[in-house]
């Protein structure tokens, strides 16, 4: 039986990975905030153990430890858990909430993880642990009506990256996934705003676990982004900073 731990598993992306995951028959480690999400999630879907986990607070890897003495070694680490909002107001308090989640909450769990792969023989050059990371699409330029979660975002790829190249360094039995979707139909959004290239939590999940099965470097999906993407990063920065786009 495969395992993997969901760090937000309780909504979005990371329930409906659970969800499938489990009815392949994967065993989940399931981690978040809202523990009533949580004994949902174990009640729906079957071999599903779980943590209350804030990964804003230190005391989130106590929680990460007690969830994988109940799951044993993971095959699959996937960390979904992150914010997103709009700071049109420059209000400081909502840029420090993004990055203390999305930056210092990843900053602490990865290392916490890795430390363990170095520590548990299940790993080896040919049995490697999969360390997957979902960022965005707003990672490749910052867009300016959500400043900091563009540039948590950047953080998040750059440091999957160097995390990477890191073990490769030290020898350390992980590989790494950077997942990059683009505006997803999660509670993230402003339910009142119109996004373009909009997909379903459904659609995300499937074009997710098609590119983890792959074991892809980086899963960025579907066409239309990779096309978008392409295109945003032929831009010269100062036509950048002139354009009006609107975000999340």
């Amino acid at each position: 039986m495969k395992t993997a731990i969901i760090i937000g598993a309780t909504s979005g992306i990371g329930r409906e990975v659970a969800r499938r995951l489990a009815a392949q028959g994967w065993r989940i480690g399931a981690a978040g905030r809202r523990e009533e999400n949580l004994i949902q999630l174990q009640q729906a879907f079957g071999d599903v153990v779980y943590e209350v986990m804030d990964i804003t607070k230190p005391s989130a890897v106590e929680a990460l430890d007690r969830l994988l003495e109940k799951t044993g070694a993971p095959d699959l680490f996937l960390h979904v858990s992150g914010v997103g909002r709009q700071n049109r107001q420059l209000d400081e308090t909502i840029d420090v909430n993004v990055m203390e989640t999305n930056c210092t909450g990843l900053a602490r769990v990865l290392p916490h993880i890795l430390n363990y792969v170095k520590a548990n023989p299940k790993y080896t050059s040919q049995n490697k642990a999969h360390i997957a990371v979902v960022t965005s699409v707003a990672g490749t330029m910052g867009l300016g009506v959500s400043a900091a979660y563009s540039a948590s975002k950047k953080m998040q790829s750059t440091y999957v990256s160097a995390l990477c190249q890191l073990c490769r360094m030290e020898k350390i039995p992980a590989q790494f996934s950077d997942i990059r979707p683009g505006f997803v139909a999660t509670d993230i959004l402003n339910p009142q705003h119109h996004y373009p290239l909009m997909m379903t939590v459904e659609e995300a999940a499937g074009h997710i676990l098609k590119g983890l099965k792959r074991k892809r470097r980086v899963i960025l999906f579907d066409w239309r982004y990779r096309i978008l993407v392409a295109f945003w990063r032929l831009i010269p920065r100062g036509l950048w900073e002139r354009l009006n786009i609107h975000s999340k």
